[in-house]
C-alpha cells in the first residue's frame, strides 16, 4: 500500500504523516516499509492489512430499539491490538473505529494508522506537534489543552479513553458526546471538555467497561491491560 502526503488546506503537517508513519513502523520492526519524500510532502509504502473496520463490523449490531450487543471477542482483539502497542511502550494518539482491522477465526485485529504515535526518535524534519485527532474520540485533558496551547502530549490514558468513545460509537452509531454536526473543532472539543457524555446504550460487561474507560480523569480510567483481562474474563 502506498501513502501519499500533501498540505490540506488547514494542516501543513498532513504533508509529513508518511514519513514519520514510516519511521515509527521501522522503529516497530516492520521491515518491508519503506518511505521518502516527493514534490508535494512524503510518501510511504507498507504492507495491506486485510479485515474490515470496527466501524463497519459492528453495523448490524446497532438498534435504536434497546441496548447493543456487539460481540466481544472483537472488542477485546482491538484492545489487546492497543494494548502491544503500549506495551512496545508507544502511544497511538489517533485511536478511532476506522484504525482497528478486524479479522475473525479466532477475532484478531490490526491498528494502522501510527503517523501520530510517540514512542520512536522522529528525523527533525518528518516530525510536528501533536495538535489532537479526529475530536469524536480525544479525552477531556486532551481536548482542554489543545484549546488553550493548540497542541498537547498524546498519553496512554487518552488511547484508552478514545478506545472507549471508539467502542461506543461502532456499537451505538452515535458519537459519546452530543454536538451539532457542522460544530466547528473549538465547539466540539469544548462540548467534549464539558464532560457530559450520552448514556453509554451498550449492554452488560461491554458497557460497564466503556462507561469506565470514558471516565473524565484519566486516573479514573482503566489500564489497557485491566480492560484486557475485563474482557477475557467476560467473553470466557
Amino acid at each position: 500500500m502506498i501513502k501519499l502526503g500533501y498540505a490540506s488546506k488547514t494542516h501543513a503537517w498532513t504533508a509529513l504523516a508518511p514519513a514519520r508513519e514510516g519511521v515509527i513502523l521501522q522503529a516497530l520492526g516492520a521491515a518491508a516499509v519503506t518511505y521518502g519524500q516527493w514534490d508535494h510532502g512524503t510518501w510511504n509504502v507498507q504492507p495491506w492489512h486485510a479485515g474490515t473496520d470496527l466501524q463497519h463490523l459492528w453495523e448490524p449490531h446497532r438498534t435504536r430499539d434497546g441496548a447493543s450487543r456487539p460481540p466481544l471477542p472483537d472488542a477485546l482483539a482491538c484492545a489487546r491490538a492497543l494494548a502491544e502497542l503500549h506495551e512496545r511502550g508507544y502511544v497511538h494518539g489517533d485511536v478511532q473505529p476506522a484504525h482497528f482491522l478486524v479479522r475473525d477465526e479466532p477475532a484478531r485485529a490490526a491498528l494502522i494508522d501510527l503517523a501520530l504515535a510517540r514512542g520512536a526518535e522522529i528525523p527533525e524534519q518528518f516530525d510536528f506537534a501533536y495538535r489532537g485527532c479526529l475530536v469524536h474520540y480525544e479525552s477531556p485533558e486532551i481536548s482542554r489543552r489543545v484549546l488553550e496551547d493548540g497542541s498537547a502530549v498524546p498519553t496512554r490514558e487518552a488511547d484508552v479513553y478514545a478506545l472507549g468513545a471508539t467502542l461506543f460509537m461502532a456499537a451505538t452509531g452515535w458519537r459519546h458526546v452530543e454536538y451539532p454536526d457542522d460544530a466547528s473543532r473549538p465547539v466540539q472539543r469544548q462540548a467534549i471538555v464539558n464532560g457530559r457524555h450520552r448514556p453509554v446504550n451498550v449492554a452488560g460487561s461491554l458497557g460497564a467497561l466503556i462507561t469506565d474507560m470514558l471516565s473524565y480523569h484519566a486516573q479514573d480510567r482503566p489500564t489497557i491491560q485491566d480492560v484486557c483481562k475485563a474482557l477475557e474474563q467476560a467473553a470466557a
